[in-house]
Formats: structure tokens, C-alpha cells, sequence
């Protein structure tokens, strides 16, 4: 009964907290799904002696208020105590995306600037802008992939992508409202053409090139092609094609008659018989049956001893606009640059390698042989039918790996069948994912409890949010990380504290996490220890120093900023 309540009070807390950040409630579904997701287990209703999510949800009346919405669904809704009524109020005033605001969102995102001593207001932060929802670079790359071959109806879109991906394209999981506000998210890679038969989703790189094959008069294209007839004349004509084939038979077979290879071939037989007894022979047979293939040659392109670098470092200061793409708390986790740079030049690559991976003879060629699965082997490995840049951390058996994906920042166990060797080029561009840790926190109880990174991943979830860099401590990046999808900004860190999950320190505790398995720094070497590394900087835009050079007065407004 003591484990009951226990687990009964811990699971109030994260169903509050998914709660509250879902300005418009869940269904008992969607709370299921998003527990699951954010916990991967499902929600413990046999524990608790409850048949389902409803039934567990009626004994939580002061955490839960279950209504109906305008067409009859059930919603359940977050109850905020004192310790999270200022979240659920900054939630309530989550701003409503609307085509009107664009211009002025965008405004205020190419300019954020730091306040200056003229400012009215010096120890505040200006609004850095609004976040909008962003798909991750695997999910653009696989509707890049789907449209490649051919433009597609948007009405067909669903039915297509599940048949090619085995899986339903849940556009909503990643912060869109509806299907337009994805196209119009990637309108940079995804045209809309309007035709008879509805709206049709093209390819860019598609038009483009029509464009190009177009840009000569197919009359003129047809008129500086050699005519059919003239080419036929210049062949040689069939006839005398099979003559001389014929001649040439014949001189072969004048070289050697048939016979004469024949008895030859016999008596060199004979000779091998008188040279070696036949139980002799028989015995030299076996022994060569029993030596083992000899393995396949290691490709001359195939990376064997070489790291990936890192992205180089940011200025301290700058902001720079993210994306958090794994969580292990918010001591771990790695985010992604918003550049339109970098994302253009990872999606290419998981192109690439799936279009050279995908032949079974070139697949084959890249098979890794035994002596190759080693830990610290940087290759490639495929996962849903995509090829991620991988190191091997460590061999878990005959069968399995658990890999690092250098580009996302989990680790993965996979069939060591699976793996390739990385083609040399694809490993001049720096690993993606950066490791992060939230700048200026620590948690209350030691670690961080399971509500506290629950909260973080639904704060973290599929946006695009502004980063303040404050340092790099032991290869890690401190940062501040801020919503600005709502009227105020909304800080992470001031989130955590104020649910009583973190207490602000005021200075970067090295992460015990990261202190414990720090993959980046095992793998990847810094940035500028190869010579033909590319550099990806953070997009511009979203990148400006401090115009104080007094770092009191820098610290002072973040300060006032509640950072």
C-alpha cells in the first residue's frame, strides 16, 4: 500500500506537468501516448489497481479536470497547485500562430540584439522572438525522399507515406497545427502547385532541373541531333557486322581446333593424374575445401582509423537559435544549430548514403569484416531504412553493438549486420549534435527526478528555441535555453526552479552524467584537428555578441533576467 501512494504521488506530479504544457488538454489517448513517449513505459494502471487512463484520472481531482470540448471529445485538463500556477498562466498565454504576425515574428527574430546602458529597461532581455514548430532533419529528409521520384497530391501525401515509411506522418507530435503550416515550414525544399485534380507537392530540385531540360526548344534540341537515318548509314550495316563476327569465329576456332584442345585438355589431365595419386589429390581436395574464404578486400575509401570532428565553438554571449534533439536530463542533452547551411548539408548526406547503401553491390562491398567491429570504429549503420554516421561504443555480443550516433547524440543497439564501413567523404562534415547542459542549475534532490525531465522534454519539444551561450566546461556547452513562443520569454531554467525541481546557483556544476559517459568526447575530435573539416557556423541570424565588454554588467542582466 506504501508503494501505491508512492507511485501515486510521483505519477500526479508528471500527469500535472505533461498537462499543464498542453494548452489544450489531452484525451485520455494523447496522455497515454505522450506518458509513454516521455517515460517509455506505459502509464502503471494494473499497479495501481485501475482498469483505464479514465478511471486513474477520476482519483486525481485535484491535479485533473476532465470536460468536454465543442464537438463532444473528452479533454482532460492540468489543476495548477501554488507551485504552478505561473507556468499554467505562461501556457494560457502561449500566443496563436497567425499569417498577420509572420512579418513581425520574423523581424524580431533577425535582429535579437543584447540591451545597451541606454536601454529604458538595462537589466532585461528584449524579446528575441517567436519559435515556430520545426520538423527534424530525418522527418524532411524522408518527405524530401518521398518526392523525389515524383510530385505527389497532398491528398494522397498520408496514404504514400505510410506505404513507403510503415508508419502514419503525425505532423501534429511536432508542434504543426495543420498540414500547411508544414509545407509552409519547408516551403524552401517543397513547392505547391494548384491543379485541377487538387493541391500537387513538388520538389524544388524537381522544377529545377525540368527547368534546365527545358531551357532548349525541343524542335531545336531535335534538329542538333544526329538524324536517325544519317546514323544508321554511318553504322556498319548488319550484314557485314555478322560477317565479320563470323570471321572472327573462325579465326578463333583456327587457332585451336576443337579436337585438338579437347585431347590436349585430356592429356594435361593425365599428366596431373601420373603427377600426384589420386588419394593424394583427394586428400589436398579436402584440406582445401576446409580453408575459410579469404576476406573481402577493405575498399581504398573506407575510413578504418579516423575520428569526426566537432562543430567549432560558439562565442560566449552570442545567441544562436536550437534545437534540443535528445534528452537525457537537463544536465544531457544535445541540441542541433538552426542553420539553414548545416541542415541543407545533413539532409544531402543522409541522402546521399541512403541512395549508395541501398544497392545491395555496394552495400556488400562495405561489409565490415569481424577484426573491424571495435570500439571507437566510426562507420555507418542502418536504421528504418536510413544510414546514420555511427562510432562503436562497445560489443555487447556476437550479434550486437551499441553505437553513438554522432549526428543526433543517442546511443543504440543495433545488429552488428547492419553496420557498413563510411565512405571517406561522408566523414568530412563535423558531428551535428553538440552536448549541452543547462547553464546556472543544479537539482534539488541530487538527481534529477523523473517529473523535473519529464518537464524539460515537453519544454524542449520539437521547437526552435533561442540559446544564450554562457561556456564550455570539460567539452560540454552551458547554455540558457528560452522560449519566446509566448507573450513573455519563458527560461528553462527559471521553469524548473519554480516548480521546485532545481535550485539556481548562479555557476555551471560540471554534469555528473556527462562526468560518468561522455561519448562526444570519447569520439569526436575538436574542432580544427583535421585539415579537411568542414566549418558549419550558426546561422547568423540568430547570432550577435554582447556590446558590453564589462562582463559584471553582462552578468547583471542576466541577473535581472532571472537567469
Amino acid at each position: 500500500a506504501s508503494k501505491q501512494a508512492q507511485l501515486m504521488e510521483v505519477l500526479k506530479k508528471e500527469v500535472r506537468a505533461m498537462l499543464i504544457a498542453a494548452k489544450a488538454g489531452l484525451t485520455p489517448e494523447q496522455l497515454e501516448e505522450q506518458y509513454m513517449a516521455m517515460v517509455c513505459k506505459p502509464l502503471p494502471l494494473r499497479d495501481l489497481g485501475f482498469q483505464s487512463t479514465l478511471e486513474l484520472v477520476t482519483q486525481m481531482p485535484e491535479v485533473v479536470r476532465v470536460c468536454f470540448s465543442k464537438t463532444g471529445t473528452l479533454i482532460l485538463k492540468a489543476i495548477a497547485d501554488d507551485s504552478t500556477k505561473g507556468i499554467a498562466k505562461l501556457v494560457a498565454n502561449q500566443k496563436v500562430k497567425t499569417r498577420s504576425k509572420a512579418s513581425k515574428k520574423t523581424a524580431t527574430k533577425v535582429n535579437p540584439t543584447f540591451p545597451t546602458k541606454s536601454s529604458r529597461n538595462p537589466q532585461s532581455f528584449q524579446t528575441l522572438g517567436a519559435g515556430a514548430p520545426t520538423l527534424p532533419a530525418a522527418v524532411k529528409a524522408e518527405l524530401q525522399d518521398l518526392l523525389s521520384s515524383s510530385p505527389l497530391l497532398l491528398g494522397d501525401l498520408d496514404k504514400a507515406f505510410l506505404r513507403r515509411f510503415g508508419r502514419a506522418f503525425q505532423y501534429r507530435q511536432y508542434g504543426f497545427l495543420s498540414m500547411f503550416e508544414v509545407l509552409r515550414s519547408m516551403s524552401d525544399s517543397i513547392a505547391v502547385e494548384q491543379t485541377k485534380a487538387g493541391s500537387l507537392l513538388v520538389l524544388r530540385k524537381f522544377l529545377a532541373s525540368n527547368i534546365e531540360q527545358g531551357e532548349v526548344p525541343q524542335g531545336e534540341a531535335q534538329e542538333e541531333e544526329v538524324p536517325q537515318g544519317e546514323a544508321q548509314e554511318e553504322e556498319v550495316p548488319q550484314g557485314e557486322a555478322q560477317e565479320e563476327e563470323m570471321l572472327q569465329d573462325e579465326a578463333e576456332e583456327e587457332e585451336m581446333p576443337q579436337d585438338e584442345a579437347q585431347e590436349e585438355e585430356m592429356l594435361h589431365g593425365e599428366a596431373e593424374e601420373e603427377e600426384m595419386p589420386q588419394d593424394e589429390a583427394q586428400e589436398e581436395e579436402t584440406l582445401q575445401g576446409e580453408v575459410l574464404p579469404p576476406t573481402p578486400e577493405i575498399p581504398p575509401d573506407a575510413v578504418q582509423d579516423r575520428s569526426l570532428c566537432s562543430l567549432p565553438p560558439l562565442r560566449r554571449r552570442c545567441l544562436v537559435g536550437v534545437i534540443v534533439e535528445f534528452v537525457v536530463s537537463p544536465s544531457q542533452f544535445y541540441i542541433h544549430i538552426c542553420s539553414t547551411e548545416a541542415s541543407y548539408k545533413l539532409q544531402d548526406l543522409m541522402f546521399e548514403m541512403r541512395h549508395v547503401y541501398s544497392h545491395k553491390v555496394a552495400s556488400d562491398k562495405y561489409i565490415m569484416p569481424e577484426s573491424a567491429v571495435r570500439p571507437g570504429q566510426l562507420c555507418c549503420v542502418m536504421v528504418s531504412k536510413w544510414w546514420y554516421r555511427v562510432i562503436i561504443h562497445r560489443v555487447i555480443n556476437d550479434q550486437e553493438v551499441e553505437v553513438f550516433c554522432a549526428d543526433y547524440g543517442h546511443l543504440q543497439i543495433v545488429q552488428k549486420s547492419w553496420l557498413r564501413f563510411l565512405k571517406w567523404h561522408y566523414s568530412k562534415l563535423p558531428a551535428q549534435a553538440i552536448p549541452c547542459s543547462l547553464a546556472w542549475v543544479k537539482p534539488v534532490e541530487g538527481t534529477w527526478s523523473s517529473a523535473a525531465i519529464l518537464l524539460f522534454k515537453h519544454l524542449c519539444r520539437f521547437k526552435e528555441l533561442v540559446g544564450i551561450v554562457d561556456e564550455y566546461v570539460n567539452g560540454v556547452l552551458y547554455l540558457f535555453l528560452c522560449d519566446t513562443s509566448t507573450k513573455e520569454d519563458v527560461y528553462f531554467h527559471s521553469v524548473l526552479s519554480d516548480m521546485g525541481y532545481a535550485d539556481v546557483c548562479g555557476e555551471n556544476i560540471p554534469s555528473q552524467e556527462f562526468e560518468e559517459l561522455n561519448p562526444s568526447a570519447l569520439y569526436v575530435q575538436p574542432s580544427g584537428k583535421q585539415g579537411n573539416a568542414e566549418v558549419a557556423e550558426p546561422d547568423l541570424r540568430l547570432q550577435q555578441e554582447s556590446r558590453d565588454a564589462d562582463s559584471e554588467t553582462a552578468t547583471s542582466k542576466l541577473d535581472g533576467a532571472k537567469l
